[in-house]
């Protein structure tokens, strides 16, 4: 199908209006119903959650230093100026492409175009199973439950009947040397040593232990490894203890398996791997990667349908220059954004263009006032990158309430070593469930 026209078209005939249907309302999603905000499309945007979630800062709400709404913002706020979008909240169950069809739970949506950004969730490399005891931290619903597996083991451990089993509680596991495993390891040191640490009577919390293990040889892999060497350092200067080259082989209640020991551990955290969303698999033959991401073509569409792409961290690529592109917030939004521009490419009876990925850098936090910044080939570490990362991360941050309170959380953190969203908002579980509670993981 293919239509001429001019960004300032009249919508007066509805049916003539190419209708374009957007999946997933994170990164890549806003951004292709942003960039079409101005043409003569219909555009339905389908998320199974009301909000949109910067991602970048979950590890924050689960070690109690944001709370959820600072880094969430409802959908239809940030469109309810656009009055060519409107927003479901209803999940995909079911694609018919040929018939360009998508089927919801509520209802079946027609399409003349459709962005799949539908992103990823937590991998456990086949084990499935792991995840009731090791959940991992791609939601809000996950991070909050992270928060209260934390902050509960901490108030077990001063509960405890004798000192094995408060070691235990005061034991953290944190599986992934990536950068929100970095992050969160670092988090948890912060929160035990010096957050908490004249909060209780019983317990002295600054001698909890934290473990970050890493199957591979370096932390933050995708780093210079001058970098991985100085968040390694720098994460052993704040007491945790880093298990390198020991890929985990199990993990039970309270027990994780590594190739060469095992570690005992009331609080288990999974940031080891992606896989892609279930719903992707009913996409038909196209081509995936081992997590089960589309492989796709610089142009973004899927093989075989040039009405239907691919955006975000679903995508598996590489540009038209050979640059593999990243699971990160930026590059997402740059595949949104294209995506949108080859839909207003074939409207217009024009060819599609590549995509080019353009490289804004990588940045993980490492506690206060510490962080690595990698930009091309300008690396910093330290306290400048830390500045740096707080920077990027207000800017990017969606709705200026949101930026307001993130600013004043982080000012008052860093001022008192106090977190605002220390709350455990259930029921504190017996032993036997505390360690297997799947509430919202």
């Amino acid at each position: 199908m293919s239509f001429f026209f001019n960004k300032n078209q009249s919508f007066s005939e509805e049916t003539k209006i190419p209708h374009v249907v957007i999946l997933g309302g994170g990164f890549a999603g806003l951004a292709a119903g942003k960039a079409l905000a101005k043409y003569p499309v219909k555009i339905t945007l389908v998320d199974k959650e009301n909000h949109h979630l910067f991602q970048p800062l979950l590890y924050q709400v689960a070690t109690a230093g944001l709370s959820a709404a600072d880094i969430a913002q409802p959908l239809r706020h940030i469109f309810c100026g656009q009055s060519n979008l409107t927003t479901l909240m209803d999940e995909v169950v079911d694609f018919d492409l040929d018939a360009s069809k998508v089927h919801l739970r509520s209802q079946s949506l027609s399409y003349d175009y459709m962005v799949i950004a539908l992103g990823v969730t937590t991998g456990y490399f086949g084990n499935h199973q792991w995840a009731r005891f090791a959940p991992g931290l791609k939601t809000l619903d996950e991070a909050t439950e992270l928060r209260r597996r934390v902050l509960s083991a901490f108030e077990r451990a001063e509960l405890a009947i004798d000192s094995d089993e408060a070691s235990l509680w005061l034991t953290f596991v944190v599986v992934g040397g990536g950068p929100t495993g970095v992050e969160l390891a670092g988090a948890i040191a912060e929160l035990a040593q010096h957050v908490m640490a004249k909060d209780f009577r019983h317990i002295d919390s600054t001698k909890a232990k934290v473990h970050l293990i890493e199957a591979g040889p370096r932390l933050l892999s995708a780093f210079p490894e001058g970098q991985s060497s100085y968040a390694h350092k720098r994460l052993k200067h704040m007491g945790v203890k880093v298990h390198l080259n020991e890929p985990v082989t199990s993990v039970s209640t309270d027990e994780v398996t590594l190739s060469q020991s095992s570690i005992h551990s009331g609080t288990i955290l999974w940031a080891a791997g992606v896989e892609a969303n279930s719903v992707a698999s009913k996409l038909g033959q196209a081509p995936r990667d081992r997590a089960g991401r589309l492989e796709v073509g610089a142009d973004l569409m899927l093989p075989n349908y040039d009405n239907v792409f691919i955006a975000g961290d679903l995508a598996r690529l590489s540009d038209f220059k050979g640059k593999q592109v990243p699971c990160l917030a930026p590059a997402a939004t740059q595949m949104g954004r294209h995506a949108a521009k080859q839909i207003v490419q074939h409207l217009a009876g024009k060819p599609s263009r590549p995509f080019v990925y353009f490289d804004k850098g990588n940045m993980a936090t490492i506690g206060r006032s510490s962080a690595v910044a990698n930009y091309r080939k300008i690396s910093i570490n330290g306290y400048f990158a830390w500045v740096a990362w707080l920077g990027v991360h207000l800017v990017f941050l969606m709705g200026m309430r949101n930026r307001i309170s993130v600013f004043l959380n982080w000012v008052w953190s860093y001022l008192a070593w106090r977190q605002g969203a220390r709350i455990i908002t259930k029921k504190l579980p017996g032993r036997s469930e505390s360690s297997i509670s799947t509430s919202s993981a």
